[in-house]
């Protein structure tokens, strides 16, 4: 296995750029997702890491070589796809070996790796079977199977189980993480599920249109988000986000949201007077009785181990809470909110960027650091 490193990397159909000046590493043996919504360039850019699709500008390297511009053939990368596409024809056993088999490779072997891959994936007692008449879940072992056999340098997965049905999907996650440490194999892996990238993932990028917003942990990104995009997009039910026009002190502590004083991280650098987001939660938000910030319930979702509450404010906006379910609330009730305030993130309105806080810092630093890095 090795590391793959991404260097200003640019892709451009027509008037139309798909990728703009990604950077980033997936370190040696790491489980790297790359996340966003429909069209934002992330398959596009695994594309490219594979020589499926060449970039317009930038370099790729697989381990110490540069690879940007060699054929995907002579990349040694496995790729798998969202639709299987296995041979109907032919065994499973056959469509596992037939990457071997086109390269050449001598017959012993190939049974031996085929074997191999088959008692990884729990499929060695379906291998005469024919491809045709196997569950989603079995074919996906299969196409999983095909990609071990070539024993590659890297994994490439764009969406392997987009076609799975919910259960087969949560499932299928936690094979593939526990095939992924087995293998000790570098992955990098395109989903527009947040849940499948945060459940699996060592590392996330998430990208909106074209551009990597926030590249981190799943933990960094869920707690520390870079920009408005990146809370919204993480999180069921996302942040939510009240707006407040102020101006802060370095160091403030609390932010005015309408005629309300709430709390927050400390501020790291002055904050002149201008639109502003609070950030927080629904899990962070708790039902008081005697709170000053009054809401009504509009909403109530029992979710078995939890409450999803909605609530309209005294500050003409909605919230969502995420709340016990021993917690009572009814539509039409007058509840007080308090706010989490160590947990709040705040966020120019404006460019959608967040503000340094106490507890913002890695995450703001997080695109520039890449950046320097790269020089």
């Amino acid at each position: 296995m090795a590391a793959i490193r991404i260097q200003n990397l640019c892709k451009a159909f027509a008037d139309f750029t798909a990728v703009k000046d990604s950077s980033f590493v997936v370190n040696d043996g790491e489980f790297f997702c790359l996340l966003g919504p429909s069209g934002c360039g992330k398959t596009t850019t695994l594309r490219m890491i594979a020589g499926l699709e060449l970039p317009t500008s930038g370099q790729i390297f697989l381990g110490n070589e540069d690879v940007t511009f060699k054929r995907a053939s002579a990349r040694d990368i496995a790729f798998v796809f969202q639709m299987f596409a296995l041979y109907p024809h032919m065994s499973v056993r056959q469509n596992m070996a037939f990457p071997l088999v086109s390269q050449g490779m001598p017959r012993a072997e190939i049974e031996e790796r085929v074997a191999q891959a088959a008692n990884i994936l729990h499929i060695s007692h379906l291998l005469k079977r024919s491809v045709s008449g196997l569950t989603s879940g079995d074919r996906q072992r299969v196409a999983l199977g095909r990609a071990i056999v070539r024993q590659p340098m890297a994994f490439m997965m764009d969406e392997p189980l987009g076609a799975l049905d919910a259960e087969f999907r949560e499932l299928m996650c936690q094979e593939l993480r526990g095939l992924h440490d087995r293998l000790n194999a570098t992955t990098v892996y395109v989903t527009h599920d947040q849940r499948e990238a945060m459940s699996m993932a060592d590392k996330i990028a998430i990208m909106n249109q074209g551009v990597i917003e926030q590249l981190g942990t799943p933990q960094e990104i869920y707690e520390r988000p870079a920009s408005v995009f990146v809370a919204d997009f993480m999180g069921s039910p996302a942040m939510n986000f009240i707006p407040a026009h102020t101006a802060l002190a370095q160091g403030a502590t609390s932010i005015n949201l309408g005629s309300f004083a709430v709390g927050m991280p400390a501020v790291r650098d002055e904050v002149s007077h201008r639109p502003l987001l609070y950030g927080v939660r629904p899990e962070h938000i708790r039902l008081s009785g005697d709170a000053p910030l009054r809401a009504e319930v509009v909403g109530v979702e029992y979710l078995g181990n939890c409450q999803i509450i909605t609530l309209n404010t005294a500050l003409n906006c909605v919230v969502r809470a995420k709340v016990d379910v021993n917690v009572k609330a009814t539509r039409g009730d007058q509840v007080g909110l308090e706010f989490d305030s160590t947990e709040v993130s705040l966020f120019d309105q404006t460019s959608g960027r967040a503000i340094g806080t106490a507890r913002d810092d890695l995450a703001i630093n997080a695109v520039g650091t890449r950046k320097a890095a790269y020089g």
